[in-house]
C-alpha cells in the first residue's frame, strides 16, 4: 500500500459507508416490491374463489415473489457486509489513533489467575494486548491466538510467524474479506460444539428415506397440476395424508438436524470465507503456504471440491430451511416435503466432510491468528519484528532499545532502553538484574510490565514497540498483581513467595527465565525482607534467569553492592512544579535518593508534615502555593 495506514483506511470506510447508504435505500425499495406482490397474490386469490380468474394464475405472483426474494436477499447480504466493513475499518482506525480500548473483544475467558505472567501483563481483559491485536471471527481464531500470547514458541516457529504476517501485512483485501463473514463472533457455537455436531453419529442414517421422500414429492407435484387443471383437490388430499404418516414418526429427528445445522453454519461460514481466501491466495511465506497445501491434499485424499465449495453448500441448505418461515413460501413447501429433502441433504453433507471440520478450524484459527499479527504489523509500521538469538548456549539475553509499552497512547509513552545478559559461569556486559527504585507512581512497574509484554510479543511472532530488540528464548514470570484470597485463606505474602517458589523451579529448566518481580517480599519486615530478597535473587541468577524488581524499600537497593556486576541500580524520580508532582517516567542510573510519599497524601488532603522536625508547613496542592 502507498498511503498511510490511517489514509488507506479513511479512503476505504468513506466508500464502504456510501455503499451502504445505496443498498439500504434498494433494501427499502425491494421491501416495498414484495409487499405490492403479497397484496396482488391476495387479490388474484379472491378473483379465483369468485371464479374471475384461472387457478394456475397464482403461479404468476408465486414465482415474481421467489424471484424478487432471492434478490432481496442478496441485497441485504451485501449492506450487512457493508456495515460489517465499515465496522472493520472504524475499529482498525481506533487502533492505530489508541482509541481501540472497549472496541473488542477483551477474552476474558482466556483469563487464569495462575499463569506465570498473563494476569500481571494484562493479556486478558478489557484494554488487553488480546483486544488490541485479535481480529478474528472465530473462536478457533481466538483460542490460537491466545495459546500464542501465553505459551512461547521456539525461534524456528517464532521465525515462520513473522515472515508470515509480513507476507499478510500488506493483504489488506483479505483481511476486509475476512471481516465480512458471519455474524458476530460473539453469537457463533463454540468449537467443541462444533465438531461434536460434525462428528456426531447421523439422524437420518436409513438408506430408503431419501428414496420415499423423492417419490412423495412428485407425486405431490402432479397431483397439484391435477387439481389446477381438473379443479379435484382429491388426489392432492389423499397424498397428502400419506405424507403425514411417513414424516409424522421422523419429525423430531428432522427438526434436530434443521436446527443443529442453524448453529453450526454460522460458524462455517465464517471458516468458508477464510478458507477461501487461503484457496485462491498465492504466499511467499512458507507457513501460509503449508497451510494452504494442509487444505487441499494431494493424491486420493483430495476432495471432489474445495473447502469453502463445501461449506457454501451446507450455508445454501440452511438457507433453503429458512425460506420454510415465509408464510406464502410455506404453503408451497410442505406438501413438497420441504424441510425433509433439506434435512437429508444436511445429513448427507455431514457424513461427506464431517470428519474434516476439525482441521478446517485448526487452520482457519491459526490463519486468523497470523492475520491479527499482520494487521498489528500494518496499523504499526515502525514496530520493527524482533531479532531472536539462539539459545543454545544457555545464556538468558534483552536488549531493548527505545521500549514502549504498546497499550499506553503514544502520545502519553515514554520510551526506555533495557539491557539484560545473564550466564551461569561468569558476568558479561550487561547485568542480569536491574533494582528499580523509585516514588510513588514514577513508572517503576510500568517499567516491568513494558518488558514483559514485549518479551511476550516477541515470542507470540509478532512486532515490538521498541526502534529494536534482540532477545533470547525465556520463560516469563511475573508477581505485578498477586493478591490475597480470603477463600483461600492466603495472604497476600504467601501468594507472592508460593510464586516465587514456582518461579525458581521454572528456572530450574532448561529455558532461562525472564522474572519481572514488583514490590519484591513488601508484605514483611525490613530485615527479614533485604535477606530473603537477596537470597532469592541469587538463587535465580545463579539459576541463569535475568529480570527485573522494584522496591520502595531504599536498602533493598544495597542488594546490588554484593552482586558485583551482575546486578544494577536504576530508578525513576520525580519533580515539583507550581507545587505539583511531576514526573518524566526516564528510567536513570544509580538508586533514588529520596520519596515523594509524603507529598502524595498532601496531595490527596492529609495534613502531614513535609519535612519531620523542621518547618511542619504543607503545601496546598490545590492553590499550588504554601499555606500559612
Amino acid at each position: 500500500m502507498s498511503q498511510a495506514p490511517a489514509d488507506e483506511y479513511h479512503a476505504r470506510l468513506s466508500a464502504r459507508r456510501s455503499a451502504h447508504a445505496r443498498l439500504t435505500r434498494t433494501d427499502e425499495q425491494l421491501s416495498f416490491v414484495r409487499l405490492a406482490i403479497f397484496t396482488i397474490a391476495v387479490l388474484m386469490a379472491v378473483g379465483m374463489w369468485r371464479g374471475l380468474l384461472a387457478p394456475w394464475w397464482m403461479a404468476l405472483p408465486v414465482i415474481a415473489f421467489v424471484a424478487v426474494a432471492i434478490k432481496h436477499n442478496s441485497i441485504v447480504q451485501s449492506r450487512d457486509s457493508a456495515a460489517r466493513a465499515i465496522a472493520f475499518y472504524e475499529r482498525g482506525l481506533a487502533r492505530i489513533e489508541d482509541r481501540w480500548a472497549g472496541g473488542g473483544d477483551p477474552g476474558e475467558r482466556f483469563r487464569d489467575a495462575q499463569h506465570l505472567y498473563a494476569g500481571d501483563l494484562d493479556l486478558f481483559g478489557p484494554a488487553s494486548l488480546f483486544e488490541l491485536l485479535s481480529i478474528a471471527r472465530t473462536r478457533a481464531g481466538e483460542d490460537t491466538l491466545a495459546s500464542w500470547l501465553m505459551v512461547p514458541a521456539d525461534v524456528s516457529e517464532i521465525h515462520a510467524r513473522q515472515q508470515a504476517a509480513a507476507d499478510l501485512s500488506g493483504r489488506l483485501d483479505l483481511r476486509e474479506a475476512m471481516s465480512l463473514a458471519g455474524s458476530d463472533v460473539r453469537a457463533a457455537v463454540h468449537t467443541d460444539d462444533l465438531v461434536a455436531w460434525a462428528e456426531t453419529r447421523r439422524l437420518l442414517a436409513n438408506i430408503w428415506l431419501r428414496p420415499v421422500a423423492i417419490t412423495l414429492t412428485a407425486v405431490a407435484a402432479v397431483t397439484i397440476a391435477a387439481w389446477i387443471a381438473s379443479g379435484n383437490p382429491t388426489p392432492f388430499i389423499v397424498l397428502v395424508m400419506v405424507e403425514i404418516a411417513f414424516s409424522a414418526p421422523l419429525r423430531a429427528r428432522i427438526a434436530k438436524a434443521l436446527h443443529g445445522a442453524d448453529a453450526a453454519a454460522r460458524d462455517l461460514d465464517v471458516l468458508r470465507v477464510v478458507l477461501a481466501t487461503i484457496e485462491r491466495e498465492h504466499f511467499q511465506a512458507s507457513r501460509l503456504s503449508t497451510l494452504q497445501g494442509e487444505l487441499m491434499p494431494a493424491g486420493d485424499q483430495r476432495p471432489s471440491i474445495p473447502a469453502s465449495a463445501s461449506i457454501h453448500r451446507l450455508h445454501w441448505f440452511v438457507e433453503l430451511h429458512d425460506w420454510q418461515h415465509n408464510a406464502i413460501f410455506a404453503v408451497l413447501a410442505a406438501p413438497l416435503l420441504w424441510g425433509t429433502h433439506t434435512a437429508l441433504a444436511i445429513e448427507s453433507w455431514r457424513r461427506a466432510h464431517g470428519h474434516q471440520v476439525r482441521n478446517w478450524l485448526r487452520i482457519c484459527g491459526e490463519f486468523e491468528a497470523l492475520a491479527s499479527l499482520a494487521a498489528y504489523h500494518y496499523e504499526h509500521p515502525a514496530d520493527p519484528f524482533p531479532e531472536l538469538r539462539d539459545g543454545d548456549d544457555r545464556r538468558a539475553m534483552f536488549d531493548g532499545t527505545a521500549l514502549g509499552h504498546p497499550l499506553i497512547p503514544a502520545e502519553r509513552m515514554v520510551r526506555n532502553d533495557v539491557r539484560l545478559s545473564g550466564s551461569r559461569e561468569m558476568a558479561t556486559a550487561a547485568p542480569a538484574l536491574l533494582v528499580v527504585s523509585g516514588s510513588n507512581m514514577s513508572g517503576k512497574s510500568t517499567l516491568l510490565r513494558t518488558v514483559g509484554i514485549n518479551a511476550v510479543l516477541a515470542f507470540a511472532g509478532a512486532p515490538v514497540r521498541a526502534t529494536h530488540l534482540r532477545i533470547s528464548p525465556l520463560c516469563i514470570a511475573a508477581t505485578l498483581r498477586i493478591q490475597d484470597s480470603l477463600q483461600e485463606g492466603r495472604s497476600r505474602f504467601y501468594a507472592e513467595i508460593t510464586r516465587i517458589r514456582h518461579i525458581a523451579d521454572v528456572a530450574s529448566g532448561p529455558t532461562p527465565v525472564l522474572f519481572l518481580l514488583d514490590e519484591l517480599l513488601h508484605g514483611t519486615n525490613s530485615h527479614d525482607r533485604a535477606v530473603g530478597a537477596e537470597g532469592i535473587l541469587r538463587v535465580l541468577l545463579d539459576r541463569g534467569a535475568v529480570g527485573l524488581i522494584t522496591t520502595h524499600d531504599l536498602a533493598l537497593t544495597e542488594v546490588t553492592q554484593t552482586m558485583g556486576s551482575r546486578a544494577a541500580n536504576v530508578h525513576f524520580d520525580d519533580r515539583f512544579e507550581a507545587g505539583a508532582i511531576a514526573f518524566d517516567y526516564v528510567m536513570k542510573p544509580g538508586p533514588v535518593t529520596r520519596s515523594n510519599a509524603l507529598a502524595l497524601m498532601q496531595a490527596v488532603g492529609l495534613d502531614v508534615p513535609l519535612d519531620v522536625g523542621r518547618d511542619k508547613v504543607p503545601l496546598d496542592f490545590a492553590r499550588g502555593d504554601r499555606r500559612e
